[in-house]
């Protein structure tokens, strides 16, 4: 595929495209006008007649339906490069514009567009897809951004609502359970290494397409790996955000679900649905297979007994907080006289009783540790490194996910709209969101900035999402703590890097010191690949592409399909997935990857491009 160029990147605003919004202009009209223009050269693979409905800085983002992979296309060379490949090896058909969904949507007063959302059948699948349209100089509208996403298989449909067990079962149950969970009749088709959200999401959907997973937990008990972290953790999503495939939170749930209480949640989710869990189980190695499967998975259980199970596919639910604890290497810990501990290590504010301590860290586990010392009467200093994006959740989150309320869409279509803003146009509209965030949080940035809190507003000014996507972290969604460091309830020293540890606690490079007991270092985690490197041969490693950041496209490397990515060296990796992200993520993607697995499984898998 040759490289072109794309075009210089802005918001498609008024003021840019020479244009003006009639007060009187009938949406639905203009959309079904575009639509069935797109309908028809789609179906005749009529690549000119649908470049023609596109403006030249089009996007156009594919989630498998089009390209059996995760791209998006930028600017009408690319697009119509994409679309000269691909559209022949489609029979596209079943058109559908959702008629009740088209809205005129009004961001701001310079920057407009018509939404439409379309249904449509390929080869293999039914998909969706998402375009806007943007007014231009002539009078005419074209499309600034067209997403297409796989919504399901063709000839499989998940075994949900009228296609569930209709049978009666008497007393039959518990031990079809115990023989389902031990695979004592059948080998499982999928071994997943990890039962957090992301394992458990992927093991529902694979269960509903059929295919037979062991999901394969280290600790004691699904929901240990929140259940066993510091006793103030609190999701800082709201609840509308988190809900996971099938069974969504009940409606008296918390906005703002506590860490424990999650943990039980996952724990009755996997017993709901009836997955097969091992906990208390850890995959000790991951080689290449032997009886004609791709992957061979040896399993030691708690009890020491071991199994290997011979798969084709093997999915990495490890999430981050299994990756080394990020530990800055200051010098002089030998000398200290107090403890020095990695957030992941601490439980209880109330352990530090009577003692001074300081956080090395400003984010969200940072914010939280300091909130809960503070709350019983601890002297706390928080030690801040680096700026710190900080929007209140409150105004944040809903201006950033507004999609995700009460009041809301179906959360299957909250996502797939949210998905289809491109992350290098979403960059664009958080610039202006990030702007929005700031003026409505000012008493709260500027208390912080009096006090010497540094602050940031992420990369190029668009706030949060670039430090999601590139570095996991450098955020707080404030609830409360920001408040406290105002108030001088939470101490501060933002005025120099660390040099070296001292006896008594720690020195900067400025020659101050601050005495402590304890210091808890609210860090972080290494690279998520050290997860599953350590499990795979050392001749493989070369081929494991990132697990985290955005490509040249803005899509993520290797994330919710084959951690080896397209290439011939990723050819080695074949069978071997890649989930993380939060429960929004992997609510979402869990179904892209799912289908992924069933599409190897059945022999329907086309070719990625």
């Amino acid at each position: 595929m040759t490289e072109v160029q794309h075009p210089a990147r802005s918001l498609p605003t008024l003021q840019r495209l020479g244009s003006i919004v009639d007060p009187n202009v009938d949406p639905q009209a203009i959309a079904n006008a575009w639509f069935t223009r797109f309908a028809d050269a789609m179906k005749a693979k009529d690549v000119t007649g649908i470049l023609d409905l596109l403006i030249d800085d089009a996007f156009w983002r594919d989630m498998l339906a089009l390209t059996w992979d995760f791209h998006t296309y930028e600017g009408r060379d690319n697009v119509k490069q994409f679309l000269t490949d691909q559209l022949p090896k489609f029979n596209l058909s079943a058109f559908k514009l959702c008629e009740d969904r088209v809205r005129l949507d009004r961001l701001y007063e310079d920057l407009v567009w018509i939404q439409g959302i379309f249904n449509f059948d390929t080869t293999v699948g039914h998909a969706s897809g998402v375009f806007r349209l943007v007014p231009l100089a002539d009078g005419s509208w074209k499309a600034h951004v067209v997403y297409t996403n796989l919504d399901d298989l063709k000839g499989f449909p998940e075994n949900i609502g009228p296609l569930r067990n209709h049978e009666p079962n008497h007393g039959k149950w518990a031990d079809m359970r115990e023989r389902e969970q031990e695979f004592l009749d059948k080998e499982p088709t999928v071994v997943i290494v990890g039962g957090g959200q992301s394992g458990l999401d992927v093991a529902a959907r694979l269960k509903m397409l059929g295919i037979n997973s062991l999901v394969v937990e280290r600790n004691n008990r699904i929901g240990d790996n929140w259940r066993n972290r510091y006793a103030a953790l609190c999701l800082h999503d709201q609840v509308w955000y988190d809900h996971m495939p099938y069974l969504p939170f009940p409606p008296s749930w918390p906005v703002y679900t506590p860490a424990l209480k999650l943990a039980d949640w996952f724990e009755s989710y996997a017993q709901s649905l009836e997955l097969n869990v091992w906990t208390s189980a850890t995959v000790v190695s991951i080689e290449p297979g032997t009886k004609s499967k791709k992957w061979s998975v040896r399993v030691v259980r708690g009890n020491g007994r071991e199994r290997i199970f011979e798969v084709n596919h093997v999915v990495f639910a490890m999430g981050f907080g299994n990756g080394q604890p990020r530990m800055p290497n200051i010098p002089g810990q030998d000398e200290f006289n107090g403890q020095v501990l990695h957030s992941s290590q601490h439980k209880l504010a109330t352990d530090h009783l009577g003692k001074k301590v300081a956080v090395v860290g400003s984010c969200t586990s940072a914010h939280d540790l300091c909130s809960d010392y503070v709350d019983h009467g601890i002297d706390v200093m928080m030690v801040q490194r680096g700026p710190t994006y900080v929007m209140s959740a409150k105004v944040g989150v809903p201006t950033i996910l507004g999609l995700y309320k009460e009041d809301g869409p179906p959360i299957d279509l909250a996502d797939r709209i949210t998905a289809s803003y491109p992350n290098h146009f979403a960059r664009l509209l958080h610039q202006r969101a990030t702007q929005d965030v700031a003026e409505a949080d000012k008493d709260i940035l500027d208390g912080l900035r009096k006090v010497g809190f540094k602050l940031t507003f992420g990369e190029d000014g668009s706030g949060l999402m670039p430090l999601i996507w590139n570095r996991l972290g450098g955020y707080y969604f404030d609830v409360g703590a920001s408040q406290y460091i105002i108030d001088g309830k939470i101490k501060l020293k933002s005025d120099g890097p660390i040099a070296k540890f001292t006896r008594t606690g720690l020195f900067f490079e400025d020659g101050s010191t601050l005495d402590a007991d304890v210091v808890l270092f609210a860090t972080g985690y290494g690279d998520a690949r050290e997860n599953y490197l350590r499990l795979l041969p050392e001749t493989l490693h070369d081929a494991v592409l990132p697990a985290w950041g955005l490509n040249e496209e803005g899509e993520t490397y290797a994330l919710w399909r084959e951690i080896g990515g397209r290439g011939p060296e990723g050819n080695k990796l074949a069978g071997l997935w890649s989930i993380l992200g939060n429960l929004a993520m992997c609510r979402f993607h869990s179904k892209h990857m799912a289908m992924q697995i069933k599409a190897y499984e059945e022999g329907i898998f086309g070719e990625r491009y």
